[in-house]
């Protein structure tokens, strides 16, 4: 006979938050955000960490390079969608390495004997202004000069004429020494008042440029995440399929940590994926599991080796699982009894394995919920699908501006690896729906009001960071006429007065 859980499956909107004691230092500003990524050990730290606990969902619709640089520049992490050629993947993990990392990577870069046409050609597809200038136009050869946009004029300068005629060349240059670091860097930029400063070795070989824009860039992003070596972080997502070409060709590209991406993470292919990681890479390479909904799928993908692990199949607001295939679980539900087993499980082995609630997010104080079950971080796709980063088109509807929002699981995506029960290849039915979204605008603005208002509801339970919040966090059920009561009632709203 089958197991009745007499439980009943519960979704975010059935609970609020209980006020605790709000001291005096509880204040918005004192609120620390960061979250651990994947697993440690007790007393040690997490490998990636986040400063905001929010990474965006795997999706076509919602994660591709430019809302990855977005987001890392504002504290969380993308998962660059996987449903794409391998190569076109690749180049959009590279695309967010290179964005930004104090020491910049020239990619931009001619001869003395190259033209004006070329320096024009250049800038127009690459959109860099600033051009090493080497003995053979690579990143790492001799430097002889840099052109800037100062340094020519297109509608004075014939488009014929010698980049040797009209750069800036070394002898003119202040340039910085190898092993310096970035804040020597950025001292030099500013007692000399540069734009940019190259970064050469003992041979005059270019290495980097350091920009003064990045410096500023960074002031005005004080929760940016980055690497070791100033590069923002990014994720990818995998399948279970080509994983043994995929993998390869991401961790050359230099993502910092990989997620299988699936509806239903409770397999043997997650197992085999993440057995082929450690026997290859070890412990280097890091890589998240899921989704799972109870304690028998997340001790199996912990015991398999990942490093943290997704929780939540079928609440996402374009997902049709549950009703398809009558498979999932209420968010809530699935979060609380995971985060039970995460606690007992470092209780045991002194190891702590974060988890990712991902979906079932409706409201903003659904996140604080969410993190107050136990989830270290949110995955969400709806969210970060309306802003004007995410790749896909703004729409005027009537008189409303939409986005495009599809499902990984819908005829639109195709993504059968996703889906896949092992057989041919091809999407049985639809697991996801094509729709709009309400367009937002920018990304930081958004996050930013959504960040205070969970700053503020931190407070409101006396807690300043996430670990306390889980503590102390008092929570209760709320029966239907409660949520009524919660919203605007027994009023005449003026905007629907005539």
């Amino acid at each position: 006979m089958a197991l009745f859980m007499n439980d009943v499956s519960r979704t975010f909107s059935e609970y609020l938050l209980i006020p605790d004691l709000t001291t005096k230092d509880c204040i918005p500003t004192n609120v620390n955000l960061q979250a651990p990524v994947v697993k440690f050990k007790k007393g040690e730290k997490s490998a990636v960490e986040l400063n905001i606990p929010f990474v965006s969902a795997i999706m076509q619709s919602v994660s591709d390079h430019n809302l990855a640089i977005a987001l890392a520049r504002n504290g969380g992490l993308s998962f660059i969608f996987g449903s794409q050629a391998i190569d076109s993947q690749v180049d959009m993990v590279k695309r967010v390495k290179k964005y930004k990392s104090g020491f910049v990577i020239s990619d931009s870069n001619l001869t003395p004997e190259n033209t004006l046409e070329d320096v024009v050609r250049l800038k127009n597809q690459t959109g860099h202004s600033t051009i090493g200038i080497t003995e053979n136009g690579t990143s790492n050869s001799k430097l002889l000069g840099i052109v800037t946009s100062r340094d020519y004029r297109t509608d004075k300068d014939s488009l014929d004429k010698k980049i040797k005629d009209f750069m800036t060349p070394f002898a003119s240059l202040i340039t910085g020494k190898l092993g310096i670091t970035l804040n020597e860097a950025n001292d030099i930029i500013w007692d000399h008042k540069l734009n940019c400063l190259p970064i050469i070795d003992e041979n005059q070989r270019l290495q980097y440029f350091v920009f003064r824009k990045d410096y500023d860039d960074h002031k005005e992003n004080p929760y940016e995440v980055s690497d070791s070596n100033k590069k923002l972080l990014v994720g990818a997502g995998i399948n279970t399929r080509d994983y043994k070409e995929r993998i390869p060709a991401l961790v050359e590209a230099g993502a910092d940590v990989l997620c299988i991406d699936s509806s239903d993470g409770f397999s043997e292919w997650q197992m085999e994926t993440i057995k082929y990681v450690r026997e290859t890479y070890g412990d280097k390479v890091k890589i998240g599991a899921g989704n799972v909904v109870d304690k028998d799928g997340f001790l199996y993908l912990v015991e398999a080796g990942a490093d943290f692990i997704k929780v939540g199949i079928g609440g996402g607001s374009i997902c049709i699982t549950r009703e398809q295939k009558g498979i999932g679980r209420g968010q809530a539900s699935a979060i609380v009894e995971v985060a039970k087993a995460r606690d007992d499980y470092f209780n045991e082995t002194g190891i702590y394995i974060p988890i990712c609630s991902d979906g079932g997010i409706v409201q903003d104080y659904h996140m604080v919920l969410a993190l107050a079950m136990g989830a270290d971080f949110l995955m969400m796709g709806r969210y970060f699908a309306r802003f004007d980063e995410s790749p896909t088109r703004k729409l005027k509807i009537g008189n409303n501006y939409v986005k495009e929002y599809w499902g990984e699981g819908s005829n639109r995506a195709r993504n059968w690896q996703r889906y896949d029960m092992g057989g041919s290849d091809s999407l049985k039915f639809e697991e996801g729906v094509d729709s709009y979204v309400p367009y937002a605008g920018k990304m930081k603005d958004n996050l930013d009001l959504t960040i205070g208002k969970i700053k503020s509801t931190m407070c409101s339970c006396g807690s300043l960071n996430l670990p306390d919040l889980r503590q102390r966090a008092k929570i209760t059920l709320v029966s239907s006429t409660s949520i009524i009561e919660g919203g605007a009632h027994d009023v005449i709203l003026k905007d629907t007065v005539n």
